[in-house]
């Protein structure tokens, strides 16, 4: 059977404004089929977006809450059930969203915060069976990927590919950075197969605000004016990169699917509506320097504990005090 082309919609859009963003992300995913191509009536839906941090609103840090609200509010109109999960390395998924304006939209909407829960998955790679996944990913009927395009300060830059990373639990993403060593291919063939695992159905990465410099959450905010559509996550990764005038091979997520085949050539992509030399940026700017993927096992237990006091600590105290 001839495999099938893999297709990337760009489309420009400069307002995070719900009438606008709904209308800009319905016309983005219309060569896709639509959202009616992806979620039928009945499913439970998980918005995945990234939710690195509650420490730096403003500075584009996270998946900007106006993208959930409209993707949610289009499923549940297609008649899916949507809920919102992520795993961020310090603190839960409500605290994240909480700190960064997310609960006004999803009470709007009733749509529900979940946090994540490890269980062992079969991945592709038998090398990385003993990675622990999302059990609320692997058990949803469809994944929606929610990324922001960023420069970091490890991997280049992070996209679709890395942020479903966060379908890994909060502590046992840094006992990952430990175990991979200094090995920047090793890391990025994790990250790879965490992607093939999950296996999302759609990806819609927000472009109209980017985080560039010393990301993932020490940049600067970008305005690139663009959103990005695929079913296939590789290929949006490797048409960005053609966007922001990045060598693939230097970006570890990137190079790693083109090891495996996933993705390799720009030129064997559809782009139905505009076309990556159209949007292309020549002065996106990538981390200062490079940081070692493993942190030192010191970082890495200061990192764990950091998120046991966060998450079962520290946000059920305040939560107690509020009430």
């Amino acid at each position: 059977m001839k495999p099938v082309q893999p297709s990337v919609s760009f489309l420009r859009a400069q307002s995070y404004d719900h009438a606008q963003l709904r209308q800009s992300i319905a016309a983005l995913l219309e060569p896709l089929g639509g959202i009616a191509a992806f979620v039928k009536p009945g499913d439970r839906v998980l918005l995945k977006p990234n939710l690195l941090t509650g420490g730096r609103p403003g500075k584009e840090c996270v998946t900007r809450p106006e993208m959930v609200y409209c993707v949610a509010q289009m499923v549940q109109d297609a008649g899916g059930k949507p809920f919102l999960g992520d795993g961020p390395a310090f603190g839960s998924a409500y605290g994240v969203a909480k700190a960064n304006g997310y609960l006004p939209l999803t009470e709007a909407l009733n749509l529900p915060i979940v946090e994540f829960h490890g269980k062992r998955y079969e991945t592709v790679s038998a090398e990385f069976n003993h990675l622990l996944l999302s059990k609320e990913a692997i058990d949803a009927d469809v994944v929606i990927n929610l990324p922001k395009v960023k420069s970091h300060s490890q991997l280049t830059l992070t996209m679709g590919v890395k942020n479903l990373f966060g379908c890994v639990p909060g502590k046992m993403k840094a006992w990952w950075h430990m175990e991979a060593g200094k090995d920047r291919d090793r890391f990025g063939e994790m990250l790879v197969e965490t992607a093939r695992a999950i296996d999302p159905d759609l990806t819609i990465l927000d472009g109209i605000v980017g985080h560039e410099g010393n990301g993932p959450s020490n940049g600067e905010p970008r305005r690139l004016n663009l959103l990005a559509a695929s079913s296939n996550v590789f290929a949006l990764d490797r048409a960005m990169v053609e966007i922001l005038n990045v060598d693939p091979a230097v970006v570890p997520t990137v190079a790693a699917s083109q090891r495996l085949g996933l993705c390799s050539h720009v030129d064997a992509i559809d782009f139905p509506l505009l076309q990556p030399q159209e949007l292309q940026i020549t002065d996106w700017k990538l981390p200062d320097h490079l940081m070692p993927i493993d942190f030192g096992l010191p970082r890495v237990m200061k990192s764990t504990f950091r998120h046991l006091y966060i998450r079962f600590i520290k946000e059920p105290m305040q939560a107690y005090a509020g009430r």
